[in-house]
């Protein structure tokens, strides 16, 4: 999976902007970094949300428990890798039907929350249980929301 976004969507982490700057080449631009995805990952999807978003995901090398997926609803966005344990309960607790998969759940709670609740939409992620990944982003208010969980536990 991958996401790229403008600096008119979010601002980069000092540490990168600081390393792009001590290296002698140029930086790559959002283009090169998608084109470059698209030719190391066959059958790749990839789309562009105006002059500031590219997303893109294949389904290469895709582990059969934690699958990836991309959904659009209402302007909002979202790649989703993995699994959520809890789907069903929370497909009750956001009254979605029983073929909502975690894309859609994603995309259903992180609208509840940032249109009713009194709860910023990162609440949400405390709901979910399983091991997961996922990029939302909101065309319409041009926010960006990422998260990642891992529950997976090693046996001794």
């Amino acid at each position: 999976m991958l996401g790229v976004f403008s600096g008119a969507i979010v601002s980069p982490p000092d540490e990168l902007v600081a390393a792009g700057c001590r290296t002698p080449s140029p930086k790559i631009t959002a283009d090169a970094l998608v084109k470059r995805f698209i030719e190391a990952n066959p059958s790749t999807v990839s789309l562009q949300i105006g002059d500031h978003v590219q997303f893109a995901y294949s389904h290469r090398n895709e582990s059969a428990l934690l699958p990836r997926s991309f959904a659009v609803k209402d302007e909002i966005f979202c790649m989703f890798e993995g699994a959520l344990d809890n789907l069903g309960s929370l497909k009750q607790q956001y009254g979605l039907g029983k073929s909502a998969t975690e894309v859609v759940l994603v995309i259903e709670a992180y609208k509840a929350l940032r249109d009713r609740a009194p709860y910023p939409p990162s609440h949400m992620v405390a709901h979910l249980n399983g091991s997961f990944s996922f990029i939302v982003f909101d065309n319409s208010t041009s926010t960006l929301f990422v998260a990642s969980v891992s529950s997976i536990t090693l046996s001794p």
